[in-house]
């Protein structure tokens, strides 16, 4: 059976810590590629100014540009309204059918939240996950939560051994309208693309 990741988040903008996770859950877990997805409206950022869906697009692809197991989609950018996760899954489900499975890729973070999110009972039915870990939360959280989802939903969960990558979107942004360098914690293309198009000023 085919396995593919699928990547979410609004990647403003995308950093080291997005494809280093990409990549160790691509290998760790066999996956034939992981497909980033940058939402057009993420839920939970409703009331934050986001960058344009062009300007993060183009930086994804960018930062994808070499790999060849990695690879964005527009999906969410071109849809109307909220970018629901769940109706993303449902989206890839259609076009790559049931002989593929499907895992949705997270930090520890959002994970914890899962079971907040819209239909999320179908989420974690359905589809199964890898979670990153990030610096800074706790592993017996997060083992007690996987352990519940699975034992709940029969929710397949692999918590994978990632490098981690103590950076996040919001340091970044915050970093560059300060006037400080970001080229250690992006992509060097990535890098180009803020200055180039004086993002985050």
């Amino acid at each position: 059976m085919k396995k593919i990741g699928i990547f979410g988040g609004t990647f403003d903008p995308v950093h080291w810590g997005h494809i280093i996770l990409a990549k160790d859950a691509a290998e760790q877990v066999k996956l034939d590629c992981v497909i980033f997805v940058p939402a057009r409206l993420q839920p939970f950022k409703l009331d934050k100014k986001i960058t344009s869906k062009i300007d993060r697009f183009q930086m994804l692809k960018i930062a994808t540009g070499d790999a060849e197991n990695l690879e964005v989609s527009a999906y969410e950018l071109e849809a109307d309204g909220i970018s629901y996760t769940y109706l993303t899954m449902r989206a890839m489900r259609k076009r790559y059918g049931t002989d593929t499975k499907l895992y949705f890729i997270t930090g520890t973070d959002s994970f914890l939240k899962i079971e907040t999110w819209k239909n999320a009972e179908e989420l974690l039915s359905d589809y199964a996950y890898i979670v990153g870990v990030r610096p800074g939360y706790r592993q017996e959280e997060l083992d007690a939560c996987m352990d519940r989802i699975r034992q709940r939903y029969g929710t397949e969960v692999r918590n994978i051994a990632n490098v981690q990558v103590d950076v996040s979107s919001t340091e970044i942004r915050e970093l560059l309208e300060a006037g400080g360098q970001a080229q250690a914690l992006v992509p060097a293309g990535v890098e180009r693309y803020i200055k180039t198009h004086g993002l985050y000023r």
